[in-house]
């Protein structure tokens, strides 16, 4: 009995590394276009206006989580009746196509206006793949951790997410130091997209050795009523309803400090773009640590003392954070400053997958977590970036700190109100 205990925690161990680890790669791949942006908006936006090209931009980055909710309700369904690891499969094969597609795409002065259309393809592409990637990868390390862990070790889709991220900005800062920035603007940020499509089919391979949930054998098994968008709200209204609106404050804060702090640096307070990128990159690398400790902290004490925090601190501390950041004089200031945006929203990135997981039974699971959280990313994560630069553009820029005040305001009424889901949590396998 011994042995099979051993045997049986080094394989959950063995699945919840290798569901990471293509967790961090589909991000990687969803991030670089973030990363990059200061170096390839030229090549596809021609403008005499910084503004305008990274507008246009966004707005690409923006239609990417619009089409999320598509990719997670196909995705999540398919997950649901096909299982986690088959979703997983698939999503990192929408996410290389569009990567290898970024990588070798015209650009406007060679095609036109056809560069542009392009670039959003493949950026459809690869929303449609993180649209089903969230959901099926939050379900996989939920079910696959046992009841006493699975705040830990779920809260490693964000340990992944944010390496990913980290990643990408690795990549820039080698290039930065390699090439000159008139090579990256012209060729060089090619590059990136070429690895994030590589690595992908690395990780097709080692997400199809994965080793099914007990969650989902379980369900097929009883042959339960299924998963589909018309059961998970006619059923389960309250649940979704709740995940959307759980999920509004929390992603509009996480990519307002994350994605968008890199672009705020150089466009509002003044730093050179490779000073905004190394202050972003530490300042992620301290928050990817942070999120084991609040996961772990989560199986102690519950999961909604760690939301709350979030949405009290969140509401009372961004508009000072971002007043501050608009007068950072040094490096060090704005590291500091940035670190404490995202040390706030730890409490919501930590434990944000398994409370979602926690709330639906394993039938429709997947789709449970996937399609209400796409949705309000699609509404407020996605639309972050283009958001503030069109305060900014119509000089109004401190309104987005308001902006994202009143939203984190609004979510902290759900958490005050919500069921600990550590105690009624759906997910009934150890």
């Amino acid at each position: 009995m011994q042995v099979s205990e051993s045997s049986a925690g080094r394989s959950r161990l063995k699945s919840i590394v290798g569901g990471s680890t293509g967790n961090l790669v589909e991000w990687y791949d969803w991030y670089v276009y973030s990363a990059f942006t200061l170096y390839f908006a030229p090549a596809f936006f021609p403008s005499d206006d910084p503004t305008a090209q990274l507008l246009s931009a966004a707005a690409v980055f923006a239609v990417g989580f619009i089409v999320r909710p598509l990719g997670a309700w196909i995705m999540g369904v398919y997950a649901d009746r096909r299982g986690r690891k088959a979703g997983l499969t698939l999503s990192v094969t929408l996410m290389c196509l569009g990567s290898l597609l970024i990588a070798i795409s015209p650009t406007y002065a060679q095609v036109g206006a056809a560069a542009p259309l392009i670039l959003l393809f493949a950026r459809l592409m690869q929303g449609l793949s993180v649209g089903g990637e969230y959901g099926a990868s939050a379900t996989y390390l939920s079910e696959m951790a046992g009841r006493d862990r699975r705040g830990f070790f779920s809260s490693f889709q964000y340990v992944t997410l944010i390496s990913g991220q980290l990643l990408a900005l690795c990549v820039l800062l080698i290039l930065q130091a390699t090439l000159p920035a008139a090579n990256l603007e012209a060729w060089g940020w090619r590059i990136p997209f070429a690895i994030g499509g590589l690595l992908a089919i690395v990780v097709f391979y080692i997400r199809r050795g994965l080793v099914e949930t007990e969650s989902f054998t379980n369900v097929k098994a009883t042959a339960s009523m299924g998963s589909s968008g018309w059961i998970l709200f006619r059923h389960y209204p309250r649940q979704a309803l709740l995940v959307i609106a759980l999920t509004a404050g929390g992603t509009l804060a996480f990519y307002a400090y994350s994605t968008y702090m890199q672009k705020f640096l150089v466009n509002t307070s003044g730093f050179s773009r490779e000073a905004a990128t190394e202050i972003t990159a530490a300042a992620l690398f301290v928050f990817m640590l942070l999120q084991p400790v609040a996961g772990w902290l989560s199986d102690k004490i519950g999961r909604r003392p760690l939301l709350i925090g979030f949405g009290t601190l969140g509401a009372l501390l961004t508009w000072p954070i971002f007043r501050l950041l608009e007068d950072a004089s040094d490096s060090f200031t704005a590291f500091l400053l940035a670190l404490g945006a995202l040390v706030i929203v730890t409490g919501y990135t930590a434990i944000n997958a398994v409370v979602k997981a926690e709330l639906f039974p394993a039938h429709i699971r997947a789709l449970g977590v996937a399609l209400p959280y796409a949705l309000a990313n699609a509404v407020f994560g996605g639309t972050a970036e283009y958001v503030a630069l069109w305060f900014k553009s119509i000089g109004l820029e401190r309104g987005f700190y308001w902006y994202v005040t009143a939203m984190i305001a609004i979510s902290l009424l759900v958490y005050l109100r919500m069921p600990e889901t550590r105690r009624t949590s759906e997910i009934a396998e150890d």
